[in-house]
């Protein structure tokens, strides 16, 4: 069959393609430790689990309203509205709130209801992997505007404006950034909106679905810029921060009316609804105990501690500390021009065996070292590695000691 241009155009998730390497050694007997996927491996609360069982029990087996259940958007407007109080009042109601299957769908159907054809996006790299090709499956153009580790990869306003042309159309942000932990301060934040101010065409989509997770005490919350809430959706979910991958359950918040009818027209035609056992378990995981985000984010601190600390041994690595999600990026470009010692795995496959990219390095690192991380070219920033440690201190300890015994090896 003919595949069309607009699906052979986009790439495979590089995250994903790692994960399955990862899986199919794994399978063949290989001891792997996959650094590769951002998920976390705390189990799903035992209330929310206990809420699975009680929307089971009670038959939530049938169609539900499109843009979610009342009481998901409820729970998720005042979640949200949390991050960014104006006066004591919350800012988004369940009315501005749709659900999708997962934060990744919420960003996909923004996209699509908001860019054209030829229509640009602008995207501060290193980006999640999936924005690029969202843009271009919506027949967008994407604008990649690089970040530097000497600025802690934040963007800067100097560099947004000069990104912006009159093509330009929507802007996504990052805070707490995947894949550099970067997390935006409320004066940079200001800063980047003083120039979309002055661009009253240009949307902006805030990715915040790691904003629980952050070590600098409360992030900000682009939602704290009320004069840009007529064009702003913030988007967030339950995957990161309540351990709930697997659900599938993230959600937008936007105040344009039209948008948000225009977005769960779309929805409609894609999937009707999420689904309603899940739906209910999310709401009750809004509504309960929180403090078990904070033991959760506590543990993924102390591991962020422990993978900066066995970096320091680690040769030709270039790190910056985190300051939320739980990924590490260390530029690597002082391994390029090495090679694979000629009895390693990666030489017999290749011969010359020479590590020139990010790519290669991640290759040899899963051949050799059994340990699976992914390349900084899939986020747009080919210079270095993204490291997950949302895995346990023994994964982390072992793993880091592989890298460094595998990269000792490079000549």
């Amino acid at each position: 069959m003919h595949i069309s241009e607009r699906i052979a155009q986009i790439s495979a998730s590089p995250t994903l393609a790692m994960s399955a390497k990862a899986r199919e050694l794994k399978q063949a007997g290989l001891d792997v430790i996959s650094m590769s996927v951002g998920e976390p491996d705390f189990p799903t609360p035992a209330y929310i689990k206990q809420a699975v069982k009680d929307a089971v029990d009670a038959d939530m087996s049938h169609y539900g309203p499109v843009p979610g259940t009342p009481g998901l958007r409820a729970a998720a407007a005042k979640y949200m509205s949390s991050f960014a109080l104006q006066g004591g009042e919350d800012i988004f109601s369940a009315d501005d709130i749709i659900v999708s299957v997962g934060a990744k769908q919420a960003i996909c159907n923004a996209i699509e209801t908001l860019v054209g054809k030829g229509d640009e996006v602008i995207l501060p790299t290193p980006c999640w992997v999936s924005y690029t090709e969202m843009v271009k499956l919506a027949e967008g153009v994407p604008v990649m505007v690089r970040t530097t580790m000497d600025n802690d990869f934040i963007l800067t306003p100097e560099a947004l404006e000069a990104a912006i042309t009159p093509r330009t159309r929507l802007i996504i942000l990052c805070t707490p950034n995947n894949p550099t932990g970067a997390v935006y301060s409320t004066e940079e934040i200001n800063a980047l909106a003083e120039v979309l101010l002055r661009y009253p065409n240009v949307a902006i989509i805030a990715d915040e679905i790691y904003n629980k997770i952050c070590y600098t005490g409360k992030c900000a919350s682009w939602a704290s810029r009320k004069d840009l809430l007529d064009r702003m959706i913030v988007v967030n979910g339950v995957s990161k921060a309540f351990a709930m991958t697997g659900y599938r359950i993230g959600w937008m918040a936007c105040k344009d009316k039209a948008f948000i009818k225009a977005c769960t027209r779309l929805q409609g035609q894609q999937i009707t609804c999420a689904t309603m056992v899940a739906q209910y378990a999310a709401q009750k995981a809004l509504e309960g105990d929180l403090s078990c985000l904070d033991e959760m984010v506590h543990a993924f601190e102390h591991r962020r501690d422990l993978v900066l600390n066995l970096a320091k041994d680690i040769p030709g690595w270039k790190v910056r500390c985190p300051k939320g999600a739980f990924y590490l990026f260390p530029d690597v470009t002082a391994l390029f021009g090495k090679h694979a010692p000629a009895d390693s795995e990666y030489a017999k496959a290749h011969p010359g065996a020479v590590i020139s990219n990010a790519d290669e390095l991640c290759e040899y690192l899963l051949m050799d070292g059994l340990v699976a991380c992914v390349s900084g070219a899939a986020f747009g920033e080919p210079t270095c590695l993204r490291i997950s440690y949302a895995c346990s201190e023994q994964q982390i300890t072992a793993a880091m000691q592989r890298i460094r015994t595998a990269i000792q090896r490079l000549a």
